[in-house]
This record gives C-alpha cells, structure tokens and sequence, in this order.
C-alpha cells in the first residue's frame, strides 16, 4: 500500500487526495466484509442450533471459488496483495501508445455517437485516459476484459478469465470495483455456478450503458479531446 501511495503521490500533483479518496474506499470495504463476514457467521451458528449444520460448516464457503459478496471466507484475501496483483496486471495493459493514431476524420466521428468511440482502437484509449483522470478507468478496462472473455473458447481458460475477472472488478475487495446494481449482482452470482464467456453479458452492458450517459459527454466536451482535434488540425497532409 506504501508503494501505491508512493506511485500515486509522483505522478499526479493531486495525489494526496487521490490517496485520501482510496483510503476512505478501503475503510469503506472493511466495514463491509465485516457486516458480511457476521451475517455468515449468524448463519453458521444458526443452523448450528436447528441440527442443520453441514458437515463441512467449518469450510462452508471455502470451495466458493467466485468469492460472492455473502462468503464468509473473504477474510482469506490479502488486501495488500491483492491490490499489487491487480496493478501488475493495470501496468501491463493500460500503454496506449501502440494504438495507431487516429486521424481528424476519425476523431471528429467520436462526437457522433458512442459506439463509433468504442468501435475505435485509438477512441478507446483516447476514452481511457481520459477516465483515468476521473478515477473511473476500471468501467473501461472491465468492458475489455468482457470483451476478450468472449472471443474464448477455450472451457478452462474461459473459468480462469471469468475468476479473474470476478476478483478484479466484481469483489468487494477490489480497488477496481465496477459499480453494479443488485440485479446484475444476483445474476452474476447466479452464472458463477457455470461459468461461461457470457457470465458477465448484463453486467458488461451496464457499464456500457454508465460511460456512455455519464463520462462519454464529459470527454466530447474536454479539453483533452478538443486538444487532440487542434493537434491533428495542424498535422502536415502526408505526401
């Protein structure tokens, strides 16, 4: 976590805050697991009284692979840990600078409508960067990871990007976590129990449907955006 806040704090001049903002999630989380971690445990002792206690109650949730909000083994995970897993895996796919440029018609099609932001390589960096500065990248990089999960077909590997995809952006213990209602919640928790390429279909299309109302109209008014359009105004006509 010092490292986190090391990192923070030298690259952005606002870091202080950046960091208040995070230690405050964090606390937040605490209190969170500890309302569900006693929640389980009234359970267990409950059916403890009634003679329904299962015969492995002492690991009941410890096979519970996809970590749901309820499990009573989330005390298992290491916050510390986990974070730094989760920025290994930030730091190795956030550099946009291998997406190709994007021309001035091109850019200026951005305004137009959403999709034609999404349906661009260059749009969709350009749009990352830019939520990276609202402290929202997570929406972006989860639509990603969403994204790849259904190009594979592979059954194991889709089980393995599904629980990584689960840890990152769905736990509560996540620095990432996307913000979801409990509808797509129950229906995420629901498609854990068979895991496929589209366990996160609802969950996907609402945050989809979150940057598109809330964070797209933001970036075409930016001046990151209107700065990018200049830029490309004043690049010389290729020969």
């Amino acid at each position: 976590m010092k490292r986190l806040r090391a990192r923070i704090d030298h690259e952005h001049p606002d870091g202080w805050m950046r960091t208040s903002m995070g230690s405050e999630r964090l606390e937040m989380r605490k209190r969170q697991m500890q309302v569900h971690q006693e929640a389980a445990a009234s359970v267990l002792q409950a059916r403890h009284r009634m003679g329904n206690t299962p015969t492995n109650a002492s690991n009941a949730c410890c096979f519970c692979w996809c970590c749901c909000c309820s499990c009573s083994c989330l005390t298992v995970r290491n916050e510390d840990e986990t974070i730094q897993r989760f920025e290994r895996r930030t730091d190795a796919s956030s550099n946009c600078e291998e997406s190709p440029k994007p021309t001035l018609e091109e850019a200026r099609s951005w305004s137009v409508s959403f999709e034609k932001l999404m349906k661009s390589a260059s749009g969709r960096c350009c749009f990352r960067q830019y939520l990276r500065t609202e402290f929202s990248e997570e929406n972006m990089m989860f639509w990603l990871a969403c994204e790849e999960l259904k190009k594979e077909t592979n059954k194991t590997v889709v089980e393995e990007k599904v629980r990584q995809i689960y840890e990152d952006f769905i736990s509560i213990l996540s620095p990432k976590e996307v913000s979801l209602d409990s509808r797509v919640r129950d229906v995420i928790n629901r498609n854990m129990l068979e895991p496929t390429s589209h366990t996160f279909d609802d969950a996907q299309q609402q945050i989809y449907t979150l940057m598109q109302r809330d964070s797209y109209p933001r970036f075409i008014n930016s001046a990151e955006y209107t700065d990018l359009l200049k830029s490309l105004q004043e690049m010389p006509p290729e020969p």
